[in-house]
């Protein structure tokens, strides 16, 4: 499946990696990947037709400070993303490095907290992950931020100052709180599911009004007594819902299907629940077939690679290439498609227990046809948390824009899909977060179409 291609980064050293987001940092409409260091400085990697070099400018690279997680979104409604970077220097309880906020403004990038009125409310406790949440469909992203055994935050703006409105709304909870993930999962609007460890996963039903209810015991998802680690979501069944895939650090990982009444029955064939140490759990279409892959990154021990059987109707392990990494220690994994050419790069970052390069990596087999979908906000940020499908040769794929963080990580904020054989596209049918839909008739393949939100 996979090319190894970490040839291409100019300047790739041996070093402390954790987690990586993918945004468009320089308003240019491509792709970066954001990439954070832990004693070395963040890297902001860039394609620049010929290699992919670190373009990082100092305030990003933050070289004095200890970072392990990233996500972008829009936090302002400017209609460019902000960036929350969740600082590290310890791995439990209190911290010095407290999380950055950055802005990019016409004096280049700044730290929110840095402001008069926020400093006081500057993130100070260990955490693993930091997902966007437009939780009211309004455009402008909330962080929520998963402490370990303190309680979650929520960052909010209002009225120019930055608000921890978590406790307000019940989302203040203390656990062993590690991957996130945002989208509708059981609800029209950005649900919230929270992988952790030390206690049950949790899943926040959004109300449409901006509120939420706990219900991850009620729909089978609490997986009390593991130790959750990467989440994503896809149609794992081709039923037209979403399923949710996660890892769990050395026990039995899921793949939960949802079923007719709303519950979630694990499927995971006993080769995708084998227990092993997992990070990331990435879901993508790497090859164009116009089915997704289910990639689960490891540490310390090889990374594996699932595609669907539509014969057997199964999951199968399916050769994984260059990316096996046998001896990578993968902290983080992210995708993105940072050259245009209609095809995801894999971006593996490395180096808890030993410092290592960087990773990257693409299918050596993406010949197929393709389409990119972008939705924007109302304001023309890209839309975290929506929900796209799209008809072709009378198939529907369903992809989520994500909002974070997986574990660690964020994706781009693009729904892409491999189209196999098909020569067109029947429909494309977008839902924002705030219910808000459109529908794009017969959008031309091979390109990246951008469509802004209907109101």
């Amino acid at each position: 499946m996979f090319a190894d291609i970490s040839h291409l980064i100019a300047h790739n050293p041996a070093a402390h990696h954790y987690g990586a987001a993918a945004f468009d940092a320089d308003a240019d409409g491509l792709t970066e990947f954001f990439v954070t260091g832990f004693g070395f400085p963040n890297r902001l990697l860039k394609w620049d037709g010929a290699k992919v070099r670190d373009t990082a400018p100092k305030e990003l690279a933050d070289e004095k400070h200890a970072s392990i997680a990233a996500a972008a979104g829009d936090f302002d409604g400017d209609g460019r993303e902000e960036l929350y970077v969740m600082g590290a220097d310890t791995f439990a309880g209190p911290k010095e490095h407290p999380d950055r906020l950055f802005h990019a403004g016409a004096d280049g990038w700044s730290d929110l907290f840095d402001r008069k009125g926020n400093r006081l409310l500057r993130n100070l406790m260990s955490g693993r992950s930091v997902a966007a949440i437009d939780r009211r469909g309004t455009g402008r992203y909330g962080f929520f931020v998963a402490n370990y055994a303190r309680p979650s935050r929520l960052y909010e703006l209002a009225d120019g100052t930055i608000r921890d409105i978590a406790p307000a709304i019940g989302l203040d909870v203390s656990t062993g709180g590690r991957g996130l993930w945002v989208g509708p999962l059981v609800s029209d609007h950005s649900d919230l599911f929270c992988s952790n460890e030390h206690g049950p996963n949790l899943l926040y039903r959004n109300t449409g009004l901006g509120t939420f209810l706990e219900i991850a015991v009620e729909v089978n998802l609490a997986d009390a007594g593991e130790a959750g680690r990467g989440v994503t979501a896809l149609d794992a069944d081709g039923d037209g819902k979403l399923d949710l895939a996660f890892g769990n650090w050395e026990g039995p990982h899921r793949l939960m299907l949802r079923q007719p009444k709303g519950t979630f029955k694990d499927r995971a064939t006993p080769a995708m629940a084998l227990p092993g140490p997992v990070r990331n759990v990435i879901a993508a279409d790497f090859d164009n077939c116009g089915t997704e892959e289910l990639f689960f990154n490891m540490m310390g021990e090889a990374n594996r690679l699932f595609k669907y059987d539509d014969g057997l109707g199964t999951w199968r392990m399916h050769d994984i290439g260059d990316a096996l990494e046998i001896e990578g220690f993968g902290t983080g994994a992210c995708v993105a498609d940072i050259d245009n050419d209609g095809r995801l790069e894999l971006l593996i970052s490395h180096g808890e227990q030993t410092p290592q390069p960087l990773s990257l990596f693409r299918s050596a087999e993406a010949s197929a046809n393709w389409i990119r979908i972008q939705p924007l906000t109302r304001h023309g940020a890209p839309v975290r948390g929506a929900l796209v499908r799209l008809t072709a040769a009378s198939r529907i794929q369903t992809r989520v824009i994500d909002g974070g963080s997986g574990y660690l990580c964020q994706m781009e904020p693009v729904a892409h899909f491999g189209l196999g054989r098909a020569a067109a596209v029947e429909s494309v049918r977008i839902t924002w977060p705030d219910g808000a839909n459109r529908t794009v008739a017969a959008p031309p393949i091979r390109h990246t179409i951008r469509v802004p939100h209907p109101g």
